[in-house]
Protein backbone atom coordinates (compact mmCIF):
# COMPACT_ATOMS: atom_id res chain seq x y z
CA UNK A 1 0.00 0.00 0.00
CA UNK A 2 1.67 3.52 -0.80
CA UNK A 3 3.12 5.26 2.22
CA UNK A 4 2.17 8.85 1.19
CA UNK A 5 -1.49 9.62 0.50
CA UNK A 6 -2.53 9.98 -2.68
CA UNK A 7 -3.99 13.59 -3.41
CA UNK A 8 -7.41 13.20 -4.92
CA UNK A 9 -7.63 16.02 -8.05
CA UNK A 10 -11.64 16.40 -7.21
CA UNK A 11 -10.77 17.84 -3.85
CA UNK A 12 -7.03 19.32 -4.54
CA UNK A 13 -6.42 22.88 -3.53
CA UNK A 14 -5.23 25.35 -6.44
CA UNK A 15 -1.44 24.95 -7.20
CA UNK A 16 -1.71 20.87 -6.73
CA UNK A 17 -4.78 21.10 -9.02
CA UNK A 18 -3.27 22.44 -11.50
CA UNK A 19 -0.38 20.52 -11.42
CA UNK A 20 -2.83 17.49 -11.69
CA UNK A 21 -4.49 19.09 -14.25
CA UNK A 22 -1.44 19.39 -16.23
CA UNK A 23 -0.71 15.45 -15.86
CA UNK A 24 -4.08 14.58 -17.23
CA UNK A 25 -3.49 16.99 -20.65
CA UNK A 26 0.07 15.27 -21.08
CA UNK A 27 -0.68 11.83 -20.07
CA UNK A 28 -4.51 11.33 -20.49
CA UNK A 29 -4.65 9.96 -16.90
CA UNK A 30 -3.25 10.90 -13.57
CA UNK A 31 -1.19 7.83 -12.45
CA UNK A 32 -0.65 7.25 -9.06
CA UNK A 33 2.62 8.57 -8.67
CA UNK A 34 2.07 11.50 -9.73
CA UNK A 35 -0.73 11.73 -7.12
CA UNK A 36 1.71 10.38 -4.35
CA UNK A 37 4.32 13.46 -6.00
CA UNK A 38 1.49 16.32 -5.56
CA UNK A 39 2.17 15.77 -1.49
CA UNK A 40 5.21 17.60 -2.86
CA UNK A 41 3.76 20.49 -4.99
CA UNK A 42 7.45 21.74 -5.62
CA UNK A 43 8.43 18.11 -6.60
CA UNK A 44 5.53 17.64 -8.65
CA UNK A 45 6.52 20.52 -10.69
CA UNK A 46 10.06 19.59 -11.34
CA UNK A 47 9.59 16.15 -12.58
CA UNK A 48 7.45 17.95 -14.74
CA UNK A 49 9.72 20.57 -15.59
CA UNK A 50 12.28 17.90 -16.07
CA UNK A 51 10.39 15.43 -17.73
CA UNK A 52 8.49 18.15 -20.61
CA UNK A 53 12.55 19.54 -20.99
CA UNK A 54 14.21 16.24 -22.13
CA UNK A 55 10.97 15.39 -24.19
CA UNK A 56 11.94 18.30 -26.76
CA UNK A 57 15.52 16.76 -27.02
CA UNK A 58 17.16 14.80 -29.79
CA UNK A 59 16.23 11.24 -28.06
CA UNK A 60 12.87 9.73 -29.79
CA UNK A 61 9.89 8.65 -28.20
CA UNK A 62 11.12 5.07 -28.18
CA UNK A 63 14.65 5.61 -27.23
CA UNK A 64 13.59 7.45 -23.96
CA UNK A 65 11.38 4.31 -22.49
CA UNK A 66 14.08 2.08 -23.72
CA UNK A 67 16.60 4.29 -21.25
CA UNK A 68 13.61 4.68 -18.94
CA UNK A 69 13.19 0.36 -18.76
CA UNK A 70 16.87 0.28 -18.76
CA UNK A 71 17.10 1.97 -15.51
CA UNK A 72 14.23 0.41 -13.57
CA UNK A 73 15.43 -2.78 -14.29
CA UNK A 74 18.77 -1.54 -12.92
CA UNK A 75 16.98 -0.34 -9.99
CA UNK A 76 14.57 -2.96 -9.65
CA UNK A 77 11.52 -0.46 -9.77
CA UNK A 78 8.43 -2.68 -10.46
CA UNK A 79 6.44 0.55 -10.77
CA UNK A 80 8.44 2.45 -13.31
CA UNK A 81 8.91 -1.23 -14.86
CA UNK A 82 5.12 -1.83 -15.58
CA UNK A 83 4.15 2.32 -16.15
CA UNK A 84 7.06 2.25 -19.29
CA UNK A 85 6.81 -1.52 -20.49
CA UNK A 86 3.03 -0.31 -20.73
CA UNK A 87 4.12 2.84 -22.77
CA UNK A 88 7.31 1.51 -24.84
CA UNK A 89 4.40 -1.01 -26.29
CA UNK A 90 1.37 1.75 -26.21
CA UNK A 91 3.17 5.22 -27.31
CA UNK A 92 6.53 4.48 -28.57
CA UNK A 93 5.76 0.99 -30.65
CA UNK A 94 8.26 -1.17 -29.39
CA UNK A 95 7.68 -4.89 -29.77
CA UNK A 96 7.93 -7.27 -26.87
CA UNK A 97 11.45 -8.14 -27.60
CA UNK A 98 12.48 -4.51 -27.86
CA UNK A 99 10.80 -4.44 -24.24
CA UNK A 100 12.68 -7.34 -22.71
CA UNK A 101 15.77 -5.70 -24.16
CA UNK A 102 15.85 -2.33 -23.31
CA UNK A 103 15.56 -4.24 -19.59
CA UNK A 104 18.83 -5.53 -20.33
CA UNK A 105 20.16 -2.54 -21.94
CA UNK A 106 20.35 -3.76 -25.05
CA UNK A 107 18.76 -3.23 -28.31
CA UNK A 108 19.62 -4.56 -32.26
CA UNK A 109 20.43 -0.59 -33.44
CA UNK A 110 23.92 -0.70 -32.46
CA UNK A 111 23.48 3.42 -31.90
CA UNK A 112 20.47 2.56 -29.18
CA UNK A 113 22.35 -0.24 -27.67
CA UNK A 114 25.23 1.85 -27.08
CA UNK A 115 22.91 4.61 -25.85
CA UNK A 116 21.43 2.00 -23.56
CA UNK A 117 24.77 0.20 -22.33
CA UNK A 118 25.75 3.97 -21.59
CA UNK A 119 22.62 4.84 -19.51
CA UNK A 120 23.21 1.66 -17.79
CA UNK A 121 26.54 2.46 -16.87
CA UNK A 122 25.82 5.92 -15.39
CA UNK A 123 23.30 4.44 -13.06
CA UNK A 124 25.34 1.58 -12.27
CA UNK A 125 27.76 3.84 -11.40
CA UNK A 126 26.42 6.69 -10.03
CA UNK A 127 27.33 9.03 -13.02
CA UNK A 128 31.27 7.73 -12.22
CA UNK A 129 31.34 6.83 -15.68
CA UNK A 130 34.62 5.96 -17.44
CA UNK A 131 36.62 7.31 -20.02
CA UNK A 132 35.82 3.93 -21.67
CA UNK A 133 32.47 3.84 -21.24
CA UNK A 134 32.51 7.56 -23.38
CA UNK A 135 34.61 6.16 -26.31
CA UNK A 136 32.15 3.28 -26.41
CA UNK A 137 29.26 5.64 -27.26
CA UNK A 138 31.07 8.22 -29.35
CA UNK A 139 32.35 4.60 -31.47
CA UNK A 140 28.87 3.62 -32.26
CA UNK A 141 27.98 7.53 -33.50
CA UNK A 142 26.29 8.99 -30.20
CA UNK A 143 27.09 12.61 -29.78
CA UNK A 144 27.95 14.48 -27.37
CA UNK A 145 24.20 16.23 -26.90
CA UNK A 146 22.87 12.40 -27.01
CA UNK A 147 25.13 11.55 -24.24
CA UNK A 148 24.48 14.76 -22.17
CA UNK A 149 21.04 13.93 -22.84
CA UNK A 150 20.87 10.58 -21.76
CA UNK A 151 22.25 11.19 -18.41
CA UNK A 152 19.56 13.85 -18.25
CA UNK A 153 17.19 10.92 -18.65
CA UNK A 154 19.08 8.40 -16.34
CA UNK A 155 18.94 11.12 -13.46
CA UNK A 156 15.31 11.65 -14.42
CA UNK A 157 14.26 8.16 -14.20
CA UNK A 158 16.53 7.46 -10.99
CA UNK A 159 14.32 10.27 -9.32
CA UNK A 160 11.18 8.22 -10.17
CA UNK A 161 12.48 5.22 -9.27
CA UNK A 162 14.01 5.94 -5.79
CA UNK A 163 10.28 7.88 -4.89
CA UNK A 164 8.06 4.77 -6.28
CA UNK A 165 10.28 2.34 -4.00
CA UNK A 166 10.30 4.98 -0.77
CA UNK A 167 6.58 5.73 -1.58
CA UNK A 168 5.93 2.19 -2.31
CA UNK A 169 3.30 3.60 -5.26
CA UNK A 170 0.69 1.22 -5.59
CA UNK A 171 0.97 0.14 -9.38
CA UNK A 172 -2.31 1.77 -11.94
CA UNK A 173 -0.24 -0.53 -15.09
CA UNK A 174 -0.26 -3.68 -15.92
CA UNK A 175 2.16 -5.27 -13.20
CA UNK A 176 5.73 -6.28 -14.70
CA UNK A 177 8.63 -7.34 -11.72
CA UNK A 178 12.34 -6.28 -11.33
Amino acid sequence: MTRLPLVDPAVAAAPVLELLTEVQRRLGATPNMTRAMANSPALLRGYLDLSGALSRGVLGAATRERIALTVAQGNACSYCLSAHSYLAEHVAHLDEDGITAARKASAADPKTAAILAFAAAVNDSRGSVTSQDLAAAAAAGVTDEEIAETIGHVALNVLTNYFNKAADVDIDFPVVTA
